[in-house]
């Protein structure tokens, strides 16, 4: 089971790992092992609740697909086993994203001191730049 939060889990069986060859540099070795592991977890297959469903099928990521399937490729290790850990940890991490709720923003206005002050250092300012004009003989 992997813990998502308190009251939500998510079995192992619903996400799918296979090993595939990693891409890039490696020599023989990336040539003919298979340590990188493509990780593909289905949102309305899923057990999730419907505010996690709703949520991630809501995102502009480019890890999810139309069809609402989550792909992760990990190739970031050389061991297969470190690479399903962190595919993982990334899907984990992806769907808790999604349970934070964002803080409602409370415009503000600024001071009237603190434009007074703003508008005092531009015209501060404006003669300073002013007086390195050229200077002239009348």
């Amino acid at each position: 089971m992997l813990q998502i939060s308190r009251s939500v889990q998510l079995a192992e069986a619903e996400v799918e790992m296979t090993a595939i060859r990693a891409q890039g540099a490696g020599g023989q070795h990336v040539n003919k092992v298979s340590t990188a592991i493509q990780l593909r977890f289905d949102i309305h297959a899923s057990s999730l609740p419907e505010f996690y469903k709703s949520r991630l099928l809501a995102l502009q990521d480019q890890r999810i697909s139309q069809s609402g399937v989550i792909v992760i490729k990990a190739q970031q290790y050389r061991s297969q086993e470190q690479n399903r850990e962190d595919a993982l940890a990334r899907l984990l991490s992806l769907i808790r994203s999604v349970a934070q709720v964002a803080a409602k923003r409370v415009a503000t206005k600024p001071s009237r001191s603190s434009q007074r002050k703003r508008l005092d250092g531009k015209s501060k300012r404006g003669q300073v730049k002013a007086g390195r004009g050229q200077v002239r003989d009348y």
